[in-house]
């Protein structure tokens, strides 16, 4: 028989203790112990703790093993002024008292600490400047650890790939990995990524257009796809490789002298991915070339995922579903004000109406595109978000088909 616990002994329970975040309890102890007031009793010294530990950050987002810090952590005052004043011994004091409190906190184990920053639309953040097509994370503020070297930017050689600081999550069951020195990871699109997901043909085609490290790549490499891709940030690409390779799936990057061979050579090794070290401009060519040979013919679904818009490449995905039996998808990503989502809507409608007229006038196999859908992914700005129009293509006797991702 089990034992009977008296009412009395119940009450008597000690209350779970409330857990301390680890940045104030790391703040906390390191303005205790480096900036120690002289008197008890200053109520400017009282004052300016309450305030140091009320302005400190208290998210973060751990990517094993880098802890993250929210955009603007310890730059604003009395922060930046206390700062200034610390050697580096007391800075590094604080930054591993931080990283130490955290992975107490059974957060995972970290050894690196920065603050991420806004990806600047142009290199350097000057507008003059030439525009950061890479999306390049210049803005990064690594606050401690071994990064790896500052070079290779351009042209990274495979010693800095080997000695470059690499970082991974998972997300939807899928690894993804990445250098944060050099490479952005938009957490945001886990949403937009666990959509891809529901749903596509085992054994078919993907296209994606704007690889990156590969986010929606992977999704479709999940689904059993097989996926051309294009990034022209050999940084994302080696990031693409290390991923695929630690999800189990084949991959082959073309870059190089490769870049000349023909299409039937390369998709001849069999890979599940295949990823081209170039602009996107040469895609459409590409693929021409592979179904001009009866190959790649199948594409269900093109991705072109890049902001603030990535109508540049909307022609062109158009034309690699030319030849796919049954619907095909093509996801425009886009910037698009709150107030004018419908109306983009519909001017996107009217662009592909008046591609699929010209395909009609020349003869061509008739294709009936709707945009079947409009994800309103995450907010870019007040008043601005990140959509993603969902464009189906049917041939002309077929139905709209409403089995889509």
């Amino acid at each position: 028989m089990g034992t009977h616990q008296s009412g009395d002994q119940s009450c008597h329970r000690k209350p779970k203790q409330r857990q301390v975040n680890p940045i104030t309890a790391a703040t906390s102890s390191w303005i205790a112990t480096t900036l120690a007031p002289t008197n008890p009793d200053d109520f400017d010294q009282a004052s300016r703790t309450e305030q140091l530990l009320s302005s400190a950050p208290k998210r973060f987002t751990i990517y094993e093993p880098l802890a993250l810090l929210p955009t603007g952590s310890f730059a604003s005052e009395p922060w930046a002024s206390v700062l200034q004043t610390c050697d580096e011994e007391a800075l590094n004091s604080l930054w591993t008292s931080i990283l130490e409190q955290i992975s107490k906190a059974g957060q995972g184990k970290v050894t690196h600490l920065a603050v991420n920053e806004g990806i600047p639309l142009h290199k350097d953040g000057d507008e003059d400047e030439a525009e950061n097509v890479r999306r390049s994370p210049s803005g990064l503020k690594m606050l401690f650890g071994d990064f790896g070297p500052a070079g290779g930017e351009e042209e990274p050689t495979e010693r800095d790939f080997d000695e470059a600081f690499w970082v991974g999550t998972k997300q939807n069951g899928i690894v993804q990995t990445w250098a944060p020195r050099w490479t952005m990871f938009s957490r945001g699109n886990v949403k937009e990524k666990a959509r891809v997901l529901g749903g596509g043909g085992e054994g078919r085609w993907a296209v994606d257009l704007y690889a990156g490290i590969g986010y929606f790549v992977f999704s479709y490499a999940k689904l059993g796809m097989r996926v051309l891709c294009w990034e022209i940030n050999p940084w994302s690409v080696e990031g693409l490789r290390r991923g695929a390779r630690a999800n189990k799936w084949t991959v082959r990057v073309v870059q190089g002298e490769d870049l000349r061979l023909p299409m039937e050579t390369l998709l001849a090794g069999g890979e599940q991915i295949i990823v081209f070290l170039e602009s996107n401009e040469r895609a459409g060519g590409r693929i021409r070339e592979a179904q001009e040979r009866g190959l790649v013919r199948d594409i269900e679904h093109v991705n072109c995922g890049f902001l603030p818009t990535s109508e540049p490449v909307w022609k062109s995905a158009w034309r690699m579903t030319e030849f796919t039996d049954g619907a095909a998808w093509l996801h425009l990503h886009e910037n698009v004000g709150v107030e004018d989502i419908g109306s983009r809507r519909a001017s996107v409608q009217g662009m592909f109406e008046a591609w699929a007229a010209e395909g009609e006038d020349s003869g061509r196999r008739t294709r009936v595109p709707r945009v079947e859908h409009v994800e309103q992914v995450k907010t870019f700005a007040p008043g601005v978000w990140h959509c993603v129009f969902d464009v189906c293509i049917t041939g002309s006797s077929s139905s709209i088909s409403n089995n889509r991702t």
